[in-house]
């Protein structure tokens, strides 16, 4: 057995404890249930979808209101909310999947070289992640989002700008910490190379964290989207973003006569919020090496 490496039971006791927590924490089981739940909503849209979100179910059947046909109403083009929203789920949670994992693996590759060489690389890196941060989210994504022009991929491109600096100082500020472990010490006298160093030694024992950030992050990139979308540099018709409808919604003036086309697709996104919201709650109490047992 590697005499620097943890023992596998020590690891499986260390999983245990923390899956422990996790489910005796109510809000982590409701934030569970809830993502579960969205993504078998998301995978399951193609084959379970009420009708095509894409087209115009009924002309004849503009802005109805919900009922026993049309549980969440239509729009103004006649198209059923609920097929509208179920596929707004699988498009805002992809979007914010993939910018959330560009971020996360952008930045925890400059936080890593930063952290462990120091000197002029950690000087560059800082003041990249510093000029990000200096710009409120919203506007750096705007900002990005208008640079490259509308298009589904762009909004995911400038989500994942604004996640890189977040990631970048989390994985800096656990590098100087872990570099003078003595774990590190002990592998760098033996004359390990610096990667191996970084990518076996230093990255595992920063991933709790990492993840952690990860959840509570794909609930801030489903605002980031939206909010892009609402302002027109989303996903373009007819493509059912959430955002988009929202968008859609008030610049046609539905806000008071078809009150069910703002109201669904607002409600869907605070749900998607509040579900990662809560799952990376439970994931940050249950991973904490200071909570009991």
């Amino acid at each position: 057995m590697d005499s620097l490496t943890a023992p596998p039971i020590a690891q499986q006791s260390s999983l245990q404890k923390a899956t422990r927590r996790f489910f005796r924490s109510i809000s982590a089981r409701i934030g569970l249930g809830l993502t579960l739940l969205l993504l078998a909503l998301a995978l399951l849209a193609p084959i379970l979808r009420p009708f095509d979100p894409a087209t115009a179910r009924d002309f004849a059947a503009r802005l109805t209101s919900p009922n026993a046909q049309f549980l969440f109403g239509t729009d103004g083009l006649g198209r059923d909310m609920l097929s509208l929203v179920w596929y707004g789920i699988r498009i805002s949670l992809l979007i914010s999947v993939v910018a959330v994992t560009l971020g996360l693996v952008i930045g925890t590759l400059l936080g890593l070289v930063s952290g462990y060489f120091r000197g002029w690389i950690e000087t560059v890196i800082s003041w990249f992640t510093d000029i990000l941060l200096a710009f409120p989210s919203i506007l750096l994504a705007i900002a990005v989002a208008t640079v490259i022009g509308p298009s589904l991929q762009s909004v995911m491109i400038a989500v994942a700008v604004v996640q890189i600096p977040i990631f970048t100082r989390l994985t800096r500020s656990m590098v100087l910490s872990l570099r003078e472990q003595g774990f590190v010490q002990t592998v760098r006298a033996f004359g390990a190379n610096p990667w191996r160093i970084i990518f076996l030694h230093i990255l595992p024992s920063s991933l709790a964290p990492l993840v952690v950030q990860s959840t509570l992050s794909i609930g801030t990139a489903t605002l980031e989207a939206a909010g892009l979308g609402f302002l027109g540099l989303g996903a373009k018709p007819p493509t059912p973003e959430l955002g988009t409808m929202l968008s859609d919604s008030f610049t046609n003036g539905y806000a008071l006569s078809a009150p069910w086309t703002i109201l669904m697709p607002g409600l869907t996104i605070t749900l998607i919020v509040l579900a990662f919201n809560l799952l990376g709650d439970g994931l940050r109490d249950s991973l904490d090496p200071r909570a009991s047992s």
